[in-house]
């Protein structure tokens, strides 16, 4: 299993470029089973998650080519509507499938997901959807048996908490249901919108698109499509962290400064320098050291919980005491014990992780224990005196891409041990 190994105390200097959003992808990937005309898809990542996908589309009779860069979906016909454990159980993004494969085919039958062990995270708001657009739901050894003879049909479904993964199933399978659907409360995460402009593409008729009230009058089906995913906010803001952390001055190509406005706003309170330009963000730190400032993990647009971690990370070497709130997952505080192996001060109490900041971490062991905490190990280990060793980087694989020659080009001491 392949380790990451870090000797840290250099500063970053440079330019690195953002890619395609891993969250936006997968969603738009599963979109092409929609439809018997092709989806191709540009600026997609090339990251284990992506790979995993692609099996499971395959299993399905999409057929997936890829040619200058971009991934051409096309799902002429459906040769599956069963989405099995062993492949459903790799990652949550999997259970997607249920909704366009029940609004074109009437039926599927798809394992209950897996993923990050980050919180229960049920999917109990895409049943209660697909519920309310007429399909009829069993649960057996673990699979979600899902039918609609006669078709979805249009409803108003209100969201109780706001629900990424179900506003975007219910956005793919409501395309196709006949009739008129609203969701309410739908989240406002830019990947749904880009989900929502992906579908416009195809045919959709969606209204309301960035707004937590989206309006679908369904069409019988859905055409080609040539669409670019939007740039990977996550990724753009685990490097605004680095950068914050070690950097000298680092800019950020491709990232999009409107879907990082929380976690910008608080690098410029701990006393980071962020400037914006379209399609850019430009961080410069000085010697001076960071100031220790409280964030709340909140859907968009505020704080991203898939940065709450990082920002931990930079919140250890801050002067003062930072109190950092998780409000999305129960469990995603995995990464604290990991920290505390570097020096870092961090006591957790609910859903609060209170962070005393520390002078100096060193190098350590570490390990990774999900996707976002395994790259908040590689923030600390940038800044951390000597050299830490990062065990289980295949979390790492499945959400950052190149991560290790985008931080070399910058001057980190970065490399993969393979084993």
């Amino acid at each position: 299993m392949d380790r990451i190994a870090i000797v840290g105390g250099r500063r970053l200097n440079g330019q690195i470029p953002i890619g395609g959003a891993k969250n936006a992808a997968l969603p738009l990937m599963v979109a092409s089973l929609l439809s018997e005309a092709p989806l191709t898809l540009s600026n997609i990542p090339d990251l284990a998650d992506i790979r995993t996908l692609k099996t499971i589309l395959a299993q399905h009779g999409v057929s997936v080519t890829e040619s200058g860069g971009a991934l051409s979906l096309h799902a002429a016909r459906i040769a599956s509507t069963l989405a099995p454990y062993d492949l459903v159980r790799k990652m949550r993004a999997s259970f997607l499938v249920i909704g366009p494969l029940l609004a074109r085919c009437g039926e599927a039958v798809v394992s209950l997901p897996g993923g990050c062990a980050i919180g229960t995270r049920p999917v109990d708001l895409h049943l209660m959807g697909l519920e309310k657009l007429g399909a009829k739901i069993a649960l057996e050894d673990g699979y979600v048996h899902a039918k609609a003879a006669g078709g979805l049909k249009g409803a108003d479904i209100a969201f109780p908490t706001v629900s990424v993964g179900a506003t975007e199933n219910l956005l793919m399978a409501a395309s196709l249901a006949k009739g008129t659907t609203r969701l309410v409360n739908a989240a406002l995460e830019p990947e749904v919108s880009d989900l929502a402009e992906c579908l416009v593409k195809m045919g959709a008729k969606i209204s309301g698109i960035g707004t937590s009230t989206l309006t679908v009058e369904g069409v019988s089906t859905l055409g080609a499509a040539n669409h670019s995913v939007v740039a990977d906010r996550i990724e753009a803001g685990t490097y605004l962290m680095a950068a914050a952390m070690v950097g000298r001055e680092v800019v950020l190509q491709g990232a999009e400064p409107a879907h990082l406005g929380a976690a910008i706003a608080a690098i410029r309170a701990a006393g980071a320098e962020v400037d914006t330009a379209k399609s850019q963000i430009r961080v410069r730190r000085g010697d001076q050291r960071l100031r220790a400032i409280d964030v709340t993990t909140e859907p968009f647009p505020g704080f991203p919980t898939d940065l709450q971690a990082q920002f931990m990370a930079l919140m250890t070497l801050a002067e003062g005491t930072s109190h950092i709130h998780e409000r999305i997952f129960e469990n995603r505080f995995m990464h604290v014990p990991e920290l505390g192996r570097m020096g870092a001060k961090i006591a957790v109490e609910g859903d609060t992780a209170i962070v005393a900041g520390v002078d100096s971490l060193h190098g350590a062991p570490v390990m990774a224990t999900d996707l976002r905490a395994s790259v908040s190990l590689v923030i600390a280990g940038l800044a951390a005196q000597g050299q830490t060793i990062i065990n289980r980087v295949y979390h790492l694989d499945r959400g950052f891409e190149r991560l290790e020659e985008k931080l070399s080009l910058c001057g980190a001491d970065i490399r993969r041990l393979k084993e």
